[in-house]
């Protein structure tokens, strides 16, 4: 099998940050970085299913909602992935991450959170959220990184596969 492309990113040097995870089939795919992995803990799942949830509300009400096709964490709980489609750059995306941020940090209550709309509504922690929230912002404002560190594979079979 092929190595998945995002499993060839040198995650003992990422840093918070936005990337630039895929561009295919007309859709670009951002890896919001929130915490730096393995080297800082993970999101906590209530934390990140608020943030997934006031993101997700954000971003489909923003100026770019017509081109918003996806907000959702990570199965790793270090960031989040958005989907676009349209002509977006990182630092377009860090501008509308940025205000995003800011618009979570005034919010008294997390949207959706009845059972009949979420599929586990008490998994929800908004003054976590809001923490997570703040150092992110604090991050894309004071020390934004957004190139990937790139890993060489070599497969089972020998062949190498490298993406750089």
């Amino acid at each position: 099998m092929e190595v998945i492309q995002s499993f060839t990113i040198d995650h003992t040097h990422l840093k918070p940050g936005i990337y630039v995870s895929r561009v295919d089939k007309g859709f670009t795919t951002f890896d919001l970085r929130i915490t730096e992995p393995n080297k800082e803990p993970a999101v906590a799942p209530a934390a990140i299913h608020s943030i997934e949830h006031l993101m997700a509300t954000w971003f489909r009400n923003s100026r770019a909602k017509e081109d918003v096709v996806y907000v959702g964490p990570m199965g790793c709980l270090t960031g989040m992935y958005i989907i676009m489609t349209g002509e977006y750059t990182v630092e377009d995306m860090r501008q509308l991450t940025m205000e995003c941020l800011e618009w979570i940090l005034t919010q008294d209550e997390v949207p959706a959170t009845r059972p009949e709309a979420c599929g586990n509504y008490l998994l929800h922690d908004l003054p976590m959220c809001k923490w997570e929230c703040a150092r992110y912002l604090d991050r894309l404002k004071n020390d934004f990184h957004c190139e990937y560190t790139k890993l060489q594979i070599t497969l089972e079979d020998g062949k190498v596969f490298a993406d750089a």
